[in-house]
């Protein structure tokens, strides 16, 4: 597959240079397939992005640096950006292909089965996630948006986080658009004041994904909940106990995350120090 020199499809990377196979995901804004490259037969996940109804020209060049920026994080952990262009108005993107789908489709399995995670499992996950946080943080990046639906599997059954290319520039819309149509559940109480995100933001997403991966349940979502209650339960911390059944190890952490100060949140290096003598 050619290499892409810059965004403005100087190179004349199209649609048409992949046979679409099956749709993998939609979202609001977004559309997923399984792809194969014409010329090479690399199997790819192609990703439509209709962003031009809520960027501005200024947003939509900085959006696409920053694609640019992340082909440069080469970690086992991060989904790869291939190749990334602008057709018909869209952001096209070609990304590593993650034949196992996501990790929110495998906790929704479980739940359907009546079956958890067990231990290790979690920890396995887990680890891959936040060494990928932490490749992202020392390259001066926040991901903004973790969560289950965002981590990926291979076929091997390595982790792999994705959708950062994305996060920073949607990010801004994402209080209005879940006010109307869902819930901001993974937002940190900063943000939910309206702060700035801030990598310790970071953390308080790890820490949702962590409980979540225990509980099978997001920790603030709840019935009758509207956004102005729920950002009340976020802002103040208040989250249901974790299960009986979860392993010790996972509270402990999941505690250190879920702080309301994120000051008082640890650095996702002081994260993997911890894991590191939890799993021995």
């Amino acid at each position: 597959m050619p290499e892409l020199d810059d965004f403005d499809n100087s190179d004349g990377v199209k649609v048409a240079d992949f046979d679409v196979e099956e749709t993998l995901g939609k979202g609001k804004h977004s559309e997923v397939f399984r792809a194969r490259h014409k010329s090479t037969g690399q199997t790819v996940a192609l990703k439509r992005i209709h962003i031009f109804d809520i960027m501005d020209s200024k947003q939509r060049a900085d959006c696409l640096n920053e694609a640019k920026l992340l082909q440069s994080l080469n970690h086992p952990n991060i989904v790869s950006v291939l190749q990334a262009w602008v057709e018909e108005n869209d952001v096209l993107m070609a990304l590593e292909c993650c034949e196992q789908g996501d990790l929110a489709s495998v906790l929704e399995a479980h739940k359907t089965n009546g079956t958890a995670p067990t231990e290790r499992e979690i920890w396995m996950w887990f680890a891959q996630v936040a060494n990928a946080v932490a490749c992202m943080h020392r390259h001066r990046v926040m991901h903004r948006d973790i969560k289950p639906g965002n981590i990926f599997i291979t076929g091997s059954g390595s982790v792999k986080i994705g959708d950062l290319g994305l996060s920073r520039y949607l990010s801004s819309q994402t209080v209005q658009v879940q006010s109307m149509v869902g819930t901001p559940c993974y937002m940190s109480p900063e943000v939910i004041r309206g702060l700035p995100y801030e990598f310790s933001s970071d953390v308080w997403g790890l820490g949702c994904l962590l409980y979540e991966m225990a509980a099978l349940r997001n920790p603030f979502v709840g019935p009758k909940l509207n956004y102005y209650t729920l950002g009340k339960k976020i802002a103040s911390c208040q989250y249901d106990p974790l299960p009986e059944s979860a392993p010790e190890s996972v509270r402990e952490m999941v505690g250190l995350l879920l702080r309301a100060d994120p000051a008082e949140r640890p650095s996702v290096e002081q994260i993997l120090e911890r894991i590191e003598s939890l799993t021995k």
